[in-house]
C-alpha cells in the first residue's frame, strides 16, 4: 500500500471545510466542490494559487509557518496539525523499510507490574501489537486468546486486527463505531510519523482489503490521537462493562503505551473484581 501524501492529505481536508466555516459568501451560486476551492484557501492562508497548488500536486516544499496557516484555516486539531507537518517533512516517498522486532522497554515492563491485577491492563507497541498484558487485562478485552500469545513475536495479538477482522472481538464493544474512527485515525498519525514502516504499511493495507468499514473510514482522511476515551463492553462473562482507557506514555519509550482501564461506575467497579 502507497504511503499517504501531503497532497492527498490537504485535498481530504479542504473538502471537509464550507465556505459558510471560514466566513466567506457563496452568493447561491452552484459549487462543483465540496468544500473550498483551491484559490479560496490559498487567499485565507496568504500563500499563492500556483504555490498551494503546487503543494496539492506534491511538487513544492512548505515551511513550519504556511503549515500552520494551512491548518489554521482547514481547522486542524493538533493531532491533525502534528500529521501535517509529518506528510509534509518527508523527504519524497518514503522508502520502506522493515524495522527490527519490537522489544518491551523494562520502564514499560516495570510499570506495568506495578499496577499488579487490580488494574486492567495492555502494553502496546507502534502498530497496536500488544507486547504484554496483566492477567485482569487480558480477561477483559481477549479471553479468546492465549495468555501466553504476547511472549512471541510471531504469536502477538494485533488490536487493531483483532477490531477490525475477528468477530468475537468485535463484537465486544457496544461503542465499536466510535472506537474504529479513532482507531482508524491513531493509525494514520502513526503512519506519518514513521513513513518508512512497511510492517505498518501492510497492516493498513490488510484491513483495507478485508475490512469495507476500515476502508471507507480511512478515505475520509481522518486524524486522532489516542489517549483516552468510553470502551462500552459487552463482555462474555461479566455482561455489559463501562469502562475508560487511559494511555501512559514513557518519554524514553514513546513507541511504547500502557492502556489501562478503569470502571466508570459501581456497577462495572463490582464487575471488574470479577475478572
Amino acid at each position: 500500500m502507497e504511503t499517504e501524501t501531503l497532497g492527498v492529505f490537504l485535498k481530504t481536508r479542504r473538502a471537509r471545510v464550507t465556505p459558510k466555516d471560514v466566513g466567506l459568501r457563496s452568493y447561491g451560486t452552484v459549487r462543483r466542490v465540496p468544500g473550498l476551492r483551491r484559490e479560496e484557501l490559498a487567499q485565507l492562508a496568504g500563500v499563492s494559487v500556483g504555490y498551494y497548488t503546487r503543494l496539492e500536486q506534491d511538487q513544492g516544499t512548505a515551511s513550519p509557518q504556511v503549515l500552520d496557516s494551512l491548518a489554521r484555516v482547514l481547522r486542524l486539531d493538533a493531532a491533525e496539525t502534528a500529521h501535517l507537518h509529518n506528510l509534509a517533512h518527508r523527504s519524497g516517498l518514503s522508502r520502506l523499510n522493515r524495522p527490527e522486532t519490537e522489544v518491551l522497554a523494562p520502564r514499560v515492563l516495570t510499570l506495568l507490574t506495578s499496577l499488579g491485577e487490580s488494574v486492567p491492563a495492555i502494553v502496546l507497541g507502534r502498530r497496536g501489537d500488544v507486547l504484554a498484558w496483566n492477567r485482569t487485562g487480558h480477561a477483559l478485552i481477549a479471553e479468546h486468546l492465549d495468555y501466553a500469545a504476547p511472549e512471541s513475536p510471531e504469536t502477538r495479538p494485533s488490536i487493531p486486527r483483532m477490531f477490525f477482522l475477528d468477530p468475537l472481538h468485535r463484537d465486544l464493544y457496544r461503542n465499536w463505531d466510535e472506537l474504529a474512527r479513532i482507531h482508524i485515525g491513531y493509525l494514520r498519525l502513526t503512519s506519518g510519523r514513521y513513513p518508512d514502516d512497511a510492517k505498518l504499511a501492510e497492516l493498513i493495507g490488510e484491513l483495507t482489503m478485508h475490512s469495507p468499514e476500515f476502508a471507507t473510514i480511512w478515505a475520509t482522511g481522518e486524524v486522532a490521537d489516542c489517549t483516552t476515551g468510553p470502551m462500552d463492553l459487552r463482555h462474555p462473562t461479566l455482561g455489559d462493562v463501562e469502562v475508560d482507557y487511559q494511555v501512559w506514555l514513557q518519554p524514553d519509550s514513546p513507541d511504547h503505551r500502557l492502556e489501562v482501564y478503569t470502571p466508570r461506575n459501581e456497577a462495572s467497579r463490582d464487575a471488574l473484581r470479577l475478572l
